[in-house]
């Protein structure tokens, strides 16, 4: 990477009471100077911050703040300057441009980061979890992108690292040896490390199906037949009308969703098209799209109108949408409408004729009733998917590639060991091994990976 100086506006765009602009690089003082005639800045102490004017040539651009953060005690690790100034867009823009007359070059996008990256300053896990933090929509993500901010993930992987690299060096010193057939590494002692691997990997690759949920929301296909409930149920979760509600069948004809905050975690609604035959074109595209979005759901709440006479239709539709991996809830809907002894009878209609494993709720949208049952069933479904044991959450899908290709080497390690496999063999599976392990903290990497991780960093991040 080249020196040169980078500047970049590091808070949104539009109008505000403040913006920022961050100035980083060997020259940044000098390139800010030109346009700040009140103090030397280089004269300075590092995490000062400055009042005056910004100039281009003679004219006042704006009255600003300058906070100055000298190499190496900087985000980058080089001379950096943040610039605050009335939050107009126009005034951003003319700043940036005088900065640029002065020197300095436009950021690309995620530019600062990896200039903390390269320069040591963080590692590449800790470099992502920057993005997660920025997108962070609950607290649950938040709190998991701290950690990893922290260095959770590099901590758990770094012990494992260093000791399979202690192996590693034994096994290369065999090799220089190799013509007089001695053993520096104690292979029960290898066997053993690796059981440890083994279950650490395990656990963090486990932990990815709870980190997904946090990160990216857990998919909630609200699903039945027409004039179910399902955008009335949609509303009252949501406490608004977002969805149109009507007594016509079919009104629904794409798919809405919406994002519901329970508990910390982000679950995202998706009301879809009434589950049934249809001649109209466009009700059937609706239906179509509805089973696709089933699909790809982590739980399917199927809505049954418990005032109707025949659930046949309504069990041979679950039963065509089940999948091992989806969780089912089944809500008996308009249950006020419903007396006894109907009303204690609708479970059992559906617990004998459906094999898999579901919940049951009776709910009335329109009163409100068990509303907040259903909140806690999905609730508990994110909450059963977490680890007791693992404090650190895997929420990154490189991440979870890396691990699951260092289990993979892993167990050919040992299968090595097993089978007495050469040395020379042995070798070469344990730097396979340690090669996917560095990759999460970007201990090894390539440009490749290191332009796609930035390239979807904010401008100015």
């Amino acid at each position: 990477m080249n020196n040169d100086t980078i500047c970049a506006l590091a808070t949104a765009n539009g109008v505000g009471a403040l913006g920022i602009i961050r100035v980083s690089g060997n020259d940044a003082l000098a390139v800010v100077q030109k346009s700040f005639p009140g103090k030397k800045l280089e004269k300075q102490k590092s995490h000062t911050i400055h009042y005056g004017y910004f100039m281009d040539d003679e004219e006042a651009i704006d009255e600003v703040m300058l906070s100055i953060f000298l190499a190496p005690k900087s985000f980058t690790t080089e001379n950096s300057v943040e610039i605050a100034f009335h939050g107009s867009p126009h005034i951003g823009k003319r700043i940036l441009e005088t900065l640029t007359k002065n020197g300095a070059r436009m950021a690309k996008a995620g530019e600062f980061t990896l200039r903390a990256f390269i320069n040591g300053r963080i590692d590449l896990s800790q470099a992502e979890a920057i993005a997660d933090v920025i997108a962070s929509e609950n607290e649950a993500s938040r709190k998991v992108a701290i950690n990893q901010l922290k260095g959770g993930i590099t901590n758990e992987i770094s012990i494992l690292r260093t000791d399979l690299l202690n192996f590693v060096s034994l096994i290369e010193l065999e090799l220089d040896f190799a013509e007089e057939d001695v053993e520096f590494a104690d292979r029960s002692a290898l066997n053993g490390l690796l059981d440890k691997i083994e279950l650490k990997l395990d656990s963090l690759i486990e932990s990815f199906q709870y980190g997904n949920a946090i990160k990216n929301g857990t998919a909630v296909a609200i699903i039945g037949k027409p004039n179910a409930g399902k955008s009335t149920l949609l509303n009252a979760l949501l406490k608004e009308e977002r969805a149109i509600v009507s007594n016509i069948a079919g009104t629904t004809r794409d798919t809405i969703e919406e994002v519901l905050h329970i508990k910390g975690h982000a679950f995202r609604l998706i009301d879809t098209a009434g589950l049934r035959e249809t001649v109209d074109e466009i009700e059937a595209i609706g239906v179509k799209k509805a089973k696709e979005k089933v699909g790809n759901a982590n739980i399917l709440v199927y809505l049954a109108d418990a005032a109707t006479e025949d659930y046949s239709e309504d069990i041979e539709m679950i039963k065509s949408l089940q999948r091992d991996d989806l969780k089912l809830i089944i809500c008996a809907t308009k249950i006020d409408e419903v007396l006894p002894p109907k009303y204690d009878a609708i479970e059992d209609i559906f617990r004998n004729e459906i094999a898999q494993d579901f919940d049951f709720i009776r709910i009335s949208a329109v009163e409100n009733q068990n509303i907040q049952d259903l909140k806690n069933e999905l609730s508990s479904y994110v909450e059963q998917l977490k680890s007791q044991e693992n404090n650190v959450v895997i929420t990154n899908q490189r991440h979870f590639e890396a691990l699951r290709k260092s289990l993979e080497a892993t167990h050919k390690v040992k299968e090595a060991i097993s089978f007495q496999i050469s040395t020379e063999l042995l070798a070469y599976e344990l730097r396979n091994a340690l090669e996917h392990l560095g990759e999460i903290s970007g201990e090894v990497t390539n440009d490749e990976v290191l332009g796609n991780i930035f390239s979807k960093f904010c401008i100015g991040k």
